[in-house]
């Protein structure tokens, strides 16, 4: 598997993030997630909406909890033609239970704790600690990646206006 060097850092130091770059205008890589209630999620389960990835490494630390919380706050502005999904490793039953009590509603969250295929092929899989680096991708009604920020500090909030007007541009 590919390894890459010095896009990353984890409270300034270093990590090799697993798998591909990706870039704008490559066709996004299907996934199989596990959504809150066990079943699957895969990237055709949203076909013809334009999707908003956002990529964290647990909903329960503080900006990933941000970050969560403010695409959901902004989801609602985009109409029904968008999906939200924040994609993580955490359990979908702890991702359930963030979600009761942030009172998330807009914002679909999905798990890849199983095998954490996603992160791998999404290039985001921070080799040795099985987290996903902070990133987000705007993916087209065809399944095309039109946007990609990978955050280089994963204590970092990403540039939601950047991300969101990607998403607009779409539409």
């Amino acid at each position: 598997m590919q390894e890459r060097n010095g896009l990353v850092t984890l409270q300034g130091n270093a990590v090799t993030l697993l798998g591909p770059e990706l870039k704008a205008g490559d066709k996004a890589p299907d996934f199989s997630l596990l959504k809150n209630d066990m079943s699957p999620a895969t990237l055709g389960d949203y076909a013809g909406k334009v999707i908003v990835l956002s990529v964290v490494p647990s909903l329960d630390t503080p900006v990933c909890d941000t970050q969560t919380r403010k695409f959901n706050e902004k989801a609602s502005a985009l109409g029904d033609d968008v999906v939200v999904l924040t994609v993580s490793v955490d359990l979908p039953f702890a991702q359930a239970r963030w979600c009761g009590a942030a009172g998330v509603d807009r914002v679909v969250t999905l798990s890849d704790h199983r095998e954490a295929a996603f992160g791998a092929a999404y290039g985001l899989l921070i080799k040795g600690l099985r987290l996903l680096a902070r990133a987000v991708l705007v993916v087209d009604r065809d399944g095309v990646i039109r946007y990609t920020q990978i955050v280089s500090e994963v204590a970092t909030e990403p540039d939601y206006d950047a991300a969101l007007a990607a998403a607009k541009n779409i539409i």
